[in-house]
């Protein structure tokens, strides 16, 4: 079983690949939801964040979160894998804060090299759940 779901992935995501190795993403986001907001506006939580990709589905990156209560930022480094083209799974590390995400999120290219990217994240020490809403863009190396 494990040995097909393999083969349909890696067949899956062979075709489907928008970057190229050596690109960079560029973006950010807002936490539209999360499950430790109160009240809604009281308080905000946004990232930017850069990629670089090694191969065509696996990228590293580093970045900023920024919060306007609490906790005013933290460092973050966490890496991605596109399974196919607008899938991707990611795992981050927040240094600051203390605390770690898993996620997955989906990017929809726009046009030529802007995407929307909604992703949601699971924070393993605070135990919260947060869904992001962002835009990033792709930077070819010439």
């Amino acid at each position: 079983m494990r040995r097909l779901f393999f083969i349909a992935c890696l067949v899956i995501s062979i075709p489907s690949i928008a970057q190229s190795t050596k690109d960079f993403l560029v973006g950010g986001g807002l936490d539209l939801l999360k499950s430790d907001y109160e009240k809604p506006f009281n308080k905000a939580q946004f990232g930017i964040e850069g990629h670089y990709f090694i191969v065509r589905q696996f990228a590293v990156g580093a970045g900023m979160e920024l919060w306007t209560t609490h906790q005013s930022s933290s460092f973050m480094m966490g890496v991605r894998w596109y399974p196919t083209d607008k899938l991707f799974v990611r795992f981050r590390g927040l240094i600051g804060a203390n605390d770690a995400a898993a996620g997955a999120g989906w990017s929809q290219p726009l046009k030529n090299s802007f995407r929307l990217e909604a992703m949601g994240d699971f924070y393993i020490n605070s135990t919260e759940f947060a869904l992001r809403l962002g835009v990033a863009y792709v930077i070819k190396p010439k």
